[in-house]
């Protein structure tokens, strides 16, 4: 297998720590120069017609894109430990909670990022806009998260799971966005000091 990897971007990092949290090696890193556009390359796009990262490229060609998907895969072959839950109901909380998560405060900070950040005006059309909606929303999607880390170590319950890896990114993702995390946040700040931690997150 190889990996095609895009360094510090959030969904490699996300894949990347997945595979370290499964106690598995990586596979063969193939580096992609975001900030240098080899993403939009011709080639590039013929691996994954998206044009963005991680793709995992399996022997037998096959390119699999998108984070979860590659998440999953790996889950399938390596059932342990379990990241997306064995019983029915964990499964489906965890399915929910990271769901919240990509589709909320994920996606308001990668908007915020894309949308504000100087760097990211060669690769987007900017809509100041835009940004300053989804920046409005962050802090009720971190009392989201906040609330449910009250009664939990992690994000669904006492164990790590792959929410909290999306979540995790995505308040690691806040610091190049230029969004704070407010001191009101305790259990996030409790529970981010603790996954910054982990081996894992050095991935």
């Amino acid at each position: 297998m190889k990996l095609y990897d895009g360094g510090r971007a959030p969904n490699p990092r996300r894949v990347r720590i997945f595979f370290a949290e499964k106690g598995l090696a990586l596979p063969e890193l193939v580096p992609v120069d975001i900030a240098g556009k080899e993403h939009r390359t011709e080639a590039f796009a013929r691996l994954n017609p998206s044009q963005r990262l991680p793709v995992l490229e399996l022997d037998d060609g096959t390119a699999l894109a998108e984070t979860m998907a590659i998440c999953r895969y790996l889950e399938a072959l390596h059932p342990e430990p379990s990241l997306f839950g064995r019983e029915a109901k964990d499964q489906a909380m965890i399915e929910m909670w990271n769901r919240r998560i990509e589709l909320g405060l994920f996606a308001a900070v990668s908007a915020v990022f894309r949308h504000s950040h100087p760097s990211m005006a060669e690769f987007e059309e900017q809509v100041p806009e835009w940004a300053q909606a989804n920046r409005e929303q962050i802090e009720d999607h971190l009392w989201l998260l906040e609330l449910q880390l009250a009664g939990n170590d992690f994000v669904c319950g006492q164990a790590l799971t792959v929410a909290d890896i999306t979540a995790g990114i995505a308040i690691d993702f806040m610091k190049p966005a230029k969004l704070p995390l407010p001191e009101d946040f305790v259990q996030i700040r409790r529970w981010h000091g603790a996954l910054s931690g982990r081996a894992s997150w050095k991935a």
